[in-house]
């Protein structure tokens, strides 16, 4: 029987980013070539450093997928664990350790019989940088009976407690988008202003012009978030900034939004380089970070599933902000993603996130049990 704590604590010691989790990938080949060694049932396919595993069904209807990330994230841990990040500049802040331990667990659980409908596990690169998940589907790797006709997947969340799993019929996380902005001017000496076209001048008018796409372009019930986090342009007091570039984020929960919010910033961006007389150019990247919407009859069947353990405190809860690249997937295929409790006081992506490990054996248990459910 797989050690658990003594996993994730592996893990979390080998955290890498996206794409290039290559001793994350030798590992779990590792733990899955040692589980399914005796299993004439099951077929492994990678690609890159993601890792599709698939229990073939002795009487398959339907193909049921459980997908969970691998990545890491570029964040110094400061837990003071004993098992700390061997990767400099690198942390498991998201929780992926916590993920991937979570479907070893349930793997074993769901090889020790053969079950009547396929199940494939998906063990996703890059959710946190280039949607791994789009990447995979769209390189191929589901064509065929890999296809899933359902498919589930889960985030651990600090401020639910281990028992605690939460989700709705609807959005459970935004789809979010990559905004990049840079305003070419004409820089020059502060006392010559004449002489200059200022890039800071028309980067600061963009940024107040732009929080009305929220106050004033979308439906308030529906919302928005429209941030700029970062703002790099100029050297020194007296010289005139030649360019400005501006890094932000845009979060909705319908894609509809979060196209009309693209167009307002682009429109909004172009308008106020025209009207300064500079050049501009703009980067809108959303690739697969659709919002993760729920399948209302499947997710409706997860939750009275859930609602009816013993042990479970299951929560109807509302959307979340944070992105997630699983919503692609979901885009393509029908299916569920739910929160699960690890009750810890730092957030996601924090240098001191350190989830409660009670919650793997409590995660393995009822997701086996769940989807034990869904291959009969």
């Amino acid at each position: 029987m797989l050690d658990l704590i003594k996993i994730r604590r592996e893990l979390h010691q080998i955290p890498e980013i996206g794409l290039e989790e290559f001793e994350t990938h030798a590992y779990l080949m590792t733990q899955i070539r040692e589980l399914t060694a005796d299993k004439s049932f099951i077929d492994i396919k990678t690609w890159q450093t993601g890792i599709v595993v698939k229990l073939n069904g002795f009487a398959p209807e339907k193909t049921i997928g459980w997908r969970t990330d691998i990545d890491g994230l570029p964040i110094v841990e400061d837990t003071g664990v004993a098992f700390a990040s061997r990767h400099e500049g690198r942390m498991h802040a998201c929780g992926h350790d916590m993920h991937m331990t979570l479907a070893l667990g349930v793997l074993e659980k769901m090889i020790a019989t053969q079950p009547k409908n396929n199940l494939i596990f998906l063990f996703q690169p890059a959710e946190e940088n280039e949607a791994g998940g789009m990447l995979m589907y769209e390189a191929g790797v589901f064509d065929g009976d890999w296809l899933p006709d359902e498919f589930y997947g889960l985030h651990v969340r600090p401020d639910l407690k281990v028992g605690d799993i939460a989700t709705n019929t609807h959005t459970l996380f935004a789809g979010t988008c990559e905004v990049k902005i840079n305003f070419k001017g004409t820089g020059g000496h502060a006392a010559f202003p004449h002489h200059a076209n200022d890039a800071l001048v028309a980067a600061s008018y963009f940024i107040t012009q732009v929080q009305t796409i929220v106050s004033r372009n979308v439906d308030p019930i529906e919302g928005a978030v429209v941030t700029f986090g970062s703002l790099h342009a100029g050297t020194t007091n007296n010289v005139i900034a030649e360019t400005a570039f501006l890094h932000g984020t845009i979060r909705t929960l319908t894609q509809e939004m979060n196209q009309l919010t693209q167009k307002r910033i682009r429109a909004i961006a172009e308008g106020v380089a025209m009207s300064f007389g500079l050049a501009v150019d703009i980067e809108l990247k959303q690739g697969g970070y659709l919002p993760v919407e729920n399948n209302p009859e499947l997710a409706q069947d997860l939750m009275t599933f859930f609602d009816a353990q013993d042990g479970v405190n299951l929560i109807d809860i509302e959307p979340a902000m944070t992105g997630e690249d699983f919503g692609y997937i979901l885009s393509k295929i029908p299916g569920v993603m739910f929160w699960l409790g690890i009750d810890t006081p730092y957030a996601l992506h924090h240098p001191k996130m350190s989830p409660d490990e009670g919650a793997l054996a409590f995660g393995v248990e009822q997701i086996s049990a769940f989807l034990n459910t869904r291959t009969l």
